[in-house]
């Protein structure tokens, strides 16, 4: 019989195959939902569905893109902020100027 905190649905049921060709069950835990942007709200790319201790082992720059806002934002978001930025920075010049 399986132990209370494997009847949860807490873990994820894996059939092994053993050397003895028997079918085992093992547990392991699920895989967090995948990280979304914070304006459109789809799935971020460049962005791995890992446990945090297994993102952990990950170098940096496999955890999230090398961008402005990488694994907050998506692409199109990002490109879309900073061109308000670059657009706000423009009418602040050109204000202060005339």
């Amino acid at each position: 019989m399986p132990s209370g905190k494997h009847k949860s649905g807490r873990y994820r049921k894996i059939s092994v195959r053993t050397p003895g060709s028997r079918v085992n069950i093992h547990y392991r835990e699920r895989k967090p939902k995948a990280s979304t942007c914070a304006v459109y709200g789809t799935p971020l790319a460049g962005v791995p569905r890992e446990r945090p201790a297994l993102l952990k082992k990950l170098p940096r720059t496999a955890r999230r893109p090398e961008r402005p806002y990488g694994g907050i934002l998506s692409s199109k978001a990002m490109r879309e902020v900073m061109k308000e930025k670059a657009r706000s920075f423009l009418a602040k010049v050109r204000g202060g100027s005339q």
